[in-house]
């Protein structure tokens, strides 16, 4: 439900003229100074504030500048109504943080058009909050009874948007990518609970059940045509597909499978090695450099593993090992700081990933959901260290 609109001004005159104007079509609030309009935004939460400059006790300006330094209230978008017209004036209003800035005396068309335009775009924020919010929630849902603590695919977000960008992404479908990743498992919804908490090997009836979860998670997904779902219907559905077609559903092969669920396949190879498990510590970066080359081919797309042919380290070489992050239980914002050369593209590309980092702000949390996809291991990694990894294969 949105808030009413703050009316803020000393001068009662001003007050009734902007009731006048507005009562037919808002809710309002009113305030005569800074410190009433502070105490009013508290109580009555608005969506939108309209507010003087010169007033008693705490000025416009000054009333604005606490307002976006509060995380509560920053949000709430401003709009100076003021006599002051003066370049530097308004100069002044913008640098407080205000989204627009109306002189006196003041226009009914000009100040409805303007709160029109200022409500759709909270209106906007919300749904994309709602958007995210989904995302988060059916993430969630796919990794309910996972047995790790789930920060894995919050890393994995990261790895896979910067994968993306160095195979030729634009930002735009990296930052795309990220978001829809995380609904990958989406389909284990439809999965019984016997099955994915079995703690023995999965007999062929467990199998078959299993094997569908890409199937329901690309059902559920797909029903939306925003472009996040569409992506994420993609990757729910190839996500457990490998590069020589022996994976499933469909046994897909080489480029038939989505560049998406690829990238996220690799990504995700790299996390399950990096860090520390119960069974195992976090490998090495040349050894896990080294079974990402033996999957090339077979699990994995070459070209994204490897450049030209030749083996290289340059995907991985610096993304940072994230053995410490397993030790969070919320799904963290993650703000990359990345610097990537791309040397080739077509049959094959170079990238070296200078720094990668990932600042984790709990208070956040959700904010930015993300992924993983799947696929768990390449066939050399059924094994416990000693020999090597031992992959859940109902990831």
């Amino acid at each position: 439900m949105r808030g009413p609109i703050l009316v803020v001004d000393d001068e009662p005159i001003n007050l009734a003229r902007l009731r006048a104007i507005l009562e037919a079509e808002h809710e309002l609030v009113f305030a005569r100074n800074g410190e009433e309009a502070l105490q009013a935004v508290a109580k009555h939460r608005p969506a939108l504030i309209l507010l003087d400059v010169q007033m008693p006790k705490l000025d416009g300006y000054a009333t604005c500048r606490r307002l976006k330094a509060d995380p509560a209230t920053e949000d709430i978008p401003v709009i100076f109504v003021t006599s002051l017209g003066a370049d530097w004036n308004e100069e002044t209003g913008f640098d407080a943080g205000c989204v627009d800035y109306i002189t006196k005396p003041i226009s009914p068309v000009v100040v409805k058009a303007r709160i029109r335009t200022h409500l759709s775009l909270v209106r906007e924020r919300r749904l994309e909050q709602s958007y995210r919010d989904a995302i988060y929630m059916l993430g969630e849902a796919g990794h309910y009874n996972d047995t790790d603590t789930g920060v894995h695919i919050w890393r994995m977000a990261a790895y896979s948007r910067a994968l993306a960008e160095a195979a030729g992404w634009n930002p735009e479908q990296a930052a795309l990518l990220e978001l829809a990743a995380p609904m990958h498992d989406t389909g284990k919804i439809g999965i019984p609970d016997a099955i994915l908490k079995k703690r023995s090997a999965l007999n062929d009836e467990d199998w078959s059940f299993m094997r569908s979860h890409p199937r329901i998670g690309y059902e559920i997904l797909s029903k939306s045509q925003a472009p996040v779902f569409q992506l994420a219907a993609e990757i729910a559905y190839c996500h457990h597909e490998k590069w020589d077609g022996s994976g499933y559903p469909r046994g897909l092969a080489g480029e038939t499978i989505p560049e998406s669920a690829r990238i996220v396949a690799i990504a995700d190879v790299f996390d399950a090695l990096s860090v520390r498990r119960s069974y195992k510590e976090p490998w090495p970066l040349q050894q896990m450099l080294e079974n990402l080359q033996q999957g090339a081919g077979a699990h994995l797309d070459p070209r994204l593993v490897a450049s030209n042919g030749r083996k290289s380290d340059a995907p991985f070489k610096r993304l940072p090992h994230c053995a410490s992050a397993h030790s969070i239980h919320q799904p963290p914002l993650l703000r990359k700081h990345q610097h990537i050369d791309k040397a080739s593209r077509g049959a094959g590309f170079r990238m070296q990933i200078h720094h990668m980092a990932a600042d984790i702000d709990l208070r956040q949390a959700g904010e930015r959901c993300q992924i993983i996809a799947v696929v768990c291991a390449f066939q050399s990694l059924d094994q416990h260290p000693g020999g090597n990894v031992a992959v859940d294969r109902r990831i």
